[in-house]
């Protein structure tokens, strides 16, 4: 893992020397595999932490909605906002996040005609976060790849919802339930970064960079989900539950518990104590 690291990290600078603008679709692959939100969030944060390291100017980060497939709309809406509001705070005139929303791959039936209600109430959820790019998915994803007419039926589904929803339409971003959840996202995930930092201070100046540090973060369970489990690479022991419409990390009981604990649980890192110069 370090090694891939080091090598998407060089991939990066390369764009960010040329001035190409950079979109990694980390944080959604650990919701596809059924992380907490909280974990969610964070490495959301991280890709958008790094790419400006690296010397992007124009980030663009995408929210894939609907994932893990049986998150809430309020729930989803709030990770969302918790995800741009902490990667708000690395934006300056030297970094810009550009905000591109698409429908979850996994949470689409089979029924192809329910699939496309399911494409359009997506979409109309995603404009909450006023996104600058819409990532159209064809409706068809959960049958079969889709073919030319698919993708145009799918487009003009997605122009159907900006048609009627893109201009007075009411603000879903401030339902009480949504903004009690991305408040309680971002004091979760501000303790696991904290703890990210501070595990790893003696290893390196700047551990959110540095491509050892990633890789023991996610060896040693910082960041881990579910699917993970047999993965020489991870931990995988996290469990996680939709509580509420939200993915929690829980206990053998399945009841949540608190990040500051699940943390406290997690074993030390074991590489050598010296400074590393990311790649």
């Amino acid at each position: 893992m370090e090694e891939a690291l080091s090598e998407n990290m060089a991939a990066i600078r390369w764009y960010a020397e040329r001035g190409i603008p950079v979109e990694i679709n980390e944080a959604h692959h650990w919701s596809l595999r059924e992380a907490s939100d909280v974990i969610a969030v964070a490495d959301f944060y991280l890709a958008a932490y790094n790419a400006k390291k690296l010397g992007v100017k124009t980030y663009i980060g995408q929210l894939m909605f609907n994932t893990p497939r049986l998150t809430s709309a309020k729930m989803d809406l709030a990770k969302m906002l918790a995800k741009i509001e902490l990667v708000a705070e690395l934006e300056d005139e030297s970094f810009v996040c550009l905000r591109q929303v698409r429908a979850g791959l996994t949470h689409f039936s089979i029924d192809l005609d329910i699939a496309k209600g399911q494409l359009a109430a997506s979409t109309l959820l995603s404009l909450a976060v006023k996104p600058q790019i819409i990532h159209v998915v064809s409706y068809s994803e959960a049958d079969h790849a889709a073919g030319p007419d698919e993708v145009i039926e799918s487009c003009k589904i997605v122009r159907g919802v900006l048609r009627n929803a893109w201009q007075g339409f009411p603000d879903m971003s401030l339902d009480p339930d949504v903004q009690r959840r991305k408040q309680y996202l971002l004091q979760e995930v501000r303790q696991l970064i904290q703890a990210m930092q501070e595990r790893f201070r003696s290893v390196s100046a700047d551990p959110l960079s540095d491509p050892k540090c990633l890789a023991q973060m996610v060896k040693t369970g910082l960041l881990d989900a579910p699917h993970l489990l047999n993965n020489p690479a991870a931990l995988g022991k996290i469990r996680t539950l939709p509580l509420n419409g939200g993915y929690d990390a829980v206990n053998f009981q399945g009841k949540a518990i608190p990040e500051g604990h699940r943390i406290s649980s997690l074993g030390k890192p074991t590489i050598t104590h010296k400074n590393h110069t990311p790649a």
